[in-house]
């Protein structure tokens, strides 16, 4: 069966079909946006939902708009224009009002000069061990937990004097820069103090380890080293540690978490100074200015003196000069006059009879800065004291000193002694030979270790026990042992002929060179190091 052909009322009826059928659709996924047409394929109808009204309050919120918009970059405008007529004047540039500044942007910043590495540093710092510090002095308590407020307080006006010293220059006096210590060193001084107020206390080794060693946050006074000075404190607090040690070993773990805690404090606090602050207190070379608004260019340079503009016209000229006999290619060349024989030097006689050519004057090399070598003795007077916990001999030339009656917390520092034998007599905690020359040291026994700093030709015996050595830039370093220290630890850095003496039954010396050369070869797991023996 056919179907019927098509009639003009059908085709009708589809059309009115089609045309409901997109209305209807585009209705439903239009309906939510602010101007709501719907489309057909008769035309554009609007929906009866958009009517005048809404057409009248769009356009004037579009006005307003616009009106703002214009009205911001007029005062943007009047802004730059009144820099430029102050550069070009050299006077002043006017104070913007209150009412320009706060039509730019209600939300207008400031922005702020960025944190420095060493403040950001030492806030790391202060977030890492510190804090750990803090929350096991508070679950121990009773007089660790208020110690530690004054320990809290130390730190955080260090963090302030960090600060302050990003962010201007070095003072010039030496009252200024004693008023600028002053809260530092009364607040050590206070937390020494309050070890002394209560030593009958059942936690007196912490008090007492915190207050030997506190003295480290003085680093900020110390150069050109501060770094060697914060590791020496940490070494006068050992003692004291080592007792909280021992009495809670088996007590109390979280007074042994508390140890490691504070010597991890001044650990990370000698890293620190030696990464940020390596020859001592980093001062801001210019004080810091404000913030800048955001969004206001800065002025424009100032313009060029008109003199100068003649300057660039003969430079022109000269260039273009230049450029024009580099171009003639070989033709250059014709313009060189030919030498000939009676011009010459070793064919004419008569020109070496003649006055020297122009030589240029040599450098003065008095005017120079002589800087001695450090094996030339310093002419001062040697010193032989006692300062708190440190002996002090410095300055020794041919000449036998002899410490005695020290303790276990007291550090032997010995510098510049040539031709020199020191003897420690008794227990210490740590030996430092500093920038010494043909020098020995004889001692006991130490707590935690012996180094030696740019020396020459340097001897150490030890007759009891000592567990860690430290050479650093030192050529010539006799070691020797005794039984009680085989199990020593070696800790070198670009030094030279070291010799370990170890002795044997008879009572005579083996001598073990430490290795100098060594052989790195790189694996899947890095880079691997190995000692290479000399074959001469």
């Amino acid at each position: 069966m056919q179907e019927p052909p098509a009639t003009p009322i059908a085709r009708d009826e589809l059309a009115l079909r089609r045309h409901r059928f997109f209305s209807d659709l585009l209705q439903a996924a239009q309906s939510s946006t602010e101007h709501r047409v719907r489309f057909d394929p008769l035309g554009p109808l609007v929906h009866p939902g958009c009517d005048s009204t809404d057409k009248e309050e769009h356009l004037e919120e579009l006005v307003n708009r616009l009106e703002n918009v214009t009205r911001r970059l007029e005062n943007v405008h009047f802004v730059v224009h009144t820099q430029d007529i102050a550069v070009q004047t050299s006077t002043p540039s006017p104070k913007r009002s209150t009412s320009s500044t706060s039509s730019l942007s209600s939300k207008e910043t400031i922005s702020h000069p960025p944190v420095s590495m060493s403040v950001a540093g030492y806030e790391d710092l202060l977030a890492g061990p510190v804090k750990e510090y803090l929350q096991l002095s508070k679950k121990i308590g009773g007089d660790v937990a208020v110690h530690s407020k004054l320990v809290e307080k130390v730190f955080q006006i260090q963090l302030q004097f960090v600060q302050m010293a990003a962010s201007r220059p070095a003072p010039m006096n030496q009252s200024e820069q004693i008023s600028l210590f002053g809260p530092l060193s009364a607040q050590i001084q206070q937390i020494q103090e309050f070890r002394e107020k209560n030593r009958g206390s059942p936690f007196f080794n912490h008090l007492s380890a915190i207050s030997e060693s506190i003295p480290a946050l003085g680093w900020v006074a110390v150069s050109p080293t501060p770094a060697p000075y914060v590791k020496e404190m940490n070494d006068a607090g050992q003692f004291y540690t080592n007792r909280v040690l021992k009495d809670w070993k088996e007590k109390d773990k979280i007074h042994i978490d508390w140890c490691k805690a504070w010597v991890q404090t001044l650990t990370d606090l000698q890293q620190y100074v030696r990464q940020h602050h390596t020859t001592g207190l980093v001062w801001a070379k210019t004080a810091a200015s404000g913030g800048i608004p955001a969004g206001i260019p800065p002025p424009p340079p100032p313009s060029m003196p008109i003199g100068d503009i003649s300057q660039m016209l003969n430079a022109s000229d000269d260039r273009s000069a230049l450029f024009a006999q580099i171009n003639q290619g070989e033709d250059i060349t014709k313009s060189l006059k030919k030498v000939t024989s009676d011009m010459q030097t070793h064919k004419n006689p008569a020109l070496r009879s003649g006055p020297a050519p122009f030589k240029a004057p040599t450098v003065n090399a008095v005017s120079m800065k002589n800087v001695p070598p450090a094996n030339v003795p310093i002419d001062k007077p040697p010193v032989f004291t006692r300062d708190g916990k440190k002996w002090l001999v410095e300055y020794h030339k041919g000449e036998s000193v002899v410490v005695d009656n020290a303790e276990m917390n007291n550090v032997v520092y010995m510098f510049r002694c040539q031709d020199s034998t020191l003897t420690v007599k008794g227990k210490v905690n740590s030996i430092v030979m500093d920038s010494c020359r043909k020098s020995s040291v004889v001692f006991d026994s130490l707590v935690s270790s012996i180094e030696f700093v740019n020396c020459q030709s340097v001897q150490m015996q030890v007759l009891g026990k000592v567990p860690t050595i430290s050479i650093d830039k030192t050529d010539g370093c006799q070691m020797y042992l005794s039984s009680q220290s085989l199990d020593v630890e070696l800790i070198t850095s670009k030094s030279s002929e070291m010799n370990v003496m170890v002795p044997k039954a008879n009572g005579d010396y083996s001598e073990y060179p430490v290795p100098e050369q060594f052989k790195t070869t790189i694996s899947q797991n890095g880079l691997s190091t190995t000692a290479v023996d000399s074959l001469g």
